[in-house]
Parts: structure tokens; C-alpha cells; sequence
């Protein structure tokens, strides 16, 4: 959730808010995906089963964001 700081306010203010089963299923889409910039706090806003899922693209999308910061690292030091 970051902001370690606000961790007591942010809790209050997404008290009962978490992303499991049952809301993936209220879509009514079977192809409804789960996406999350990580690191998530599993147990508070998403449920294990929701993360190691099929529908959750969670760990592609890390590896995507890895690339492109490896470049714009590349370019930074004139590497491109």
C-alpha cells in the first residue's frame, strides 16, 4: 500500500476493501485479469489465490516495468 507513514490512516480508509474471488467473480467476465505494480500486501488487498491465479498478470507486468527501466537506465548513461 507504500506510504508506510499513512499506515494507520490507509488502514482505516480501505477497512473491509480487499481483492479476493468474489470480487474477481462480480465482474460476471470470465476474463477479468488481476493487475498489481507490486510489492501487494497479501492478506490486505488481495488474497493469495487471487495473485497466484491464471487471472493475474501481476508478475508480467513486473517484468515489463523491468525492461523499461533497464532502458531508460541504458539511455541515462548514453548506452542507446
Amino acid at each position: 500500500m507504500g506510504q508506510k507513514e499513512e499506515i494507520e490512516q490507509r488502514m482505516k480508509a480501505f477497512q473491509g476493501f480487499q481483492v479476493d474471488e468474489n470480487l474477481m467473480n462480480a465482474t460476471g467476465k470470465s476474463n477479468t485479469l488481476f493487475m498489481h505494480c507490486l510489492p501487494a500486501e497479501r492478506g490486505r488487498e488481495t488474497t493469495d489465490a487471487v495473485i497466484e491465479s491464471p487471472r493475474s498478470v501481476v508478475f508480467a507486468e513486473a517484468e515489463n516495468r523491468m525492461h523499461a527501466q533497464n532502458a531508460i537506465i541504458l539511455d541515462c548513461l548514453g548506452l542507446l
